[in-house]
């Protein structure tokens, strides 16, 4: 039976609301949250032993915590079976890191971007993101579809850097790699069958502007994103059947463009 339209906008009106926030949980990613200013918080669900294990971080602005019974914890807010959440969840808004030209041109850290091509797992973005706060990027920019969304399972592997380390959505990587281009970056594309190494191509680029862009494990870069990057590079193996998930490829990466 076909449900009725006002069932449907219903419905569709509810999961954009749901949308519209993000459960994080852990103690860690809990309570970077709480001190990061920029981070809009909603509501706070921990047990006592995680209150207490949150100490001063509690006091820094967050709503106030609802006290719940280590035992029924899972019933008072919508995680997965498999959260690791420690005791303690927080209800937040998305950040507003700003735009491509706004974080990308003249923001802090190095003149140092990673881009993701489809990369949907959200432990590999956080990984990435641990990374590329660790290494000074400036941004990690992924597509608004197709990427892995801002998660508590996303903020718990990125381990605090989520609330630090910008990263940005944008509508099509293709134009926003142009645009990068624009800015003086250039686009080294990660592929395994390339010719030149990761450590040429960086030889070769002087102190300009360096987006490294990476694709989803398998698949690999679009055809698409492999035609607009400048060049494309590998990272080495001693061998043949060597090879890095897209996380520590992105580590790699990171390092050898951060130190070259």
């Amino acid at each position: 039976m076909k449900k009725p339209a006002w069932v449907i906008e219903k419905e569709r009106a509810r999961r954009a609301a749901a949308a519209e926030t993000v459960w994080l949980f852990g103690l860690h990613a809990v309570r970077d949250a709480l001190m990061n200013p920029a981070r809009e918080k909603l509501r706070l669900v921990v047990t006592k032993n995680a209150a207490d294990r949150l100490g001063e971080a509690l006091g820094a602005g967050g709503p106030e915590p609802e006290i719940v019974d280590p035992r029924k914890f899972d019933s008072h807010v919508p995680l997965g079976a498999d959260s690791v959440h420690q005791g303690a969840a927080l209800e937040v808004k998305p950040l507003a890191w700003g735009g491509l030209d706004e974080v990308c041109a003249a923001g802090q850290g190095r003149a140092l971007v990673v881009a993701l091509d489809r990369v949907t797992d959200p432990h590999n973005v956080g990984a990435i993101l641990r990374s590329a706060e660790v290494f000074g990027a400036r941004a990690v920019i992924a597509p608004a579809r197709h990427a892995a969304p801002e998660t508590g399972a996303l903020a718990k592997t990125a381990s605090g850097a989520l609330e630090r380390q910008p990263y940005l959505r944008i509508g099509n990587l293709a134009e926003a790699l142009e645009r990068l281009r624009d800015m003086g970056y250039v686009l080294l594309g990660l592929d395994g069958e390339a010719d030149k190494t990761l450590a040429e191509a960086l030889a070769d680029t002087g102190q300009r502007p360096v987006a490294l862009v990476l694709g989803a494990e398998g698949p690999g870069l679009r055809e698409k994103t492999r035609e607009t990057c400048d060049h494309l590079v590998k990272i080495p193996f001693a061998s043949t059947f060597g090879s890095l998930n897209v996380s520590n490829a992105a580590a790699v990466a990171l390092y050898a463009a951060a130190t070259r």
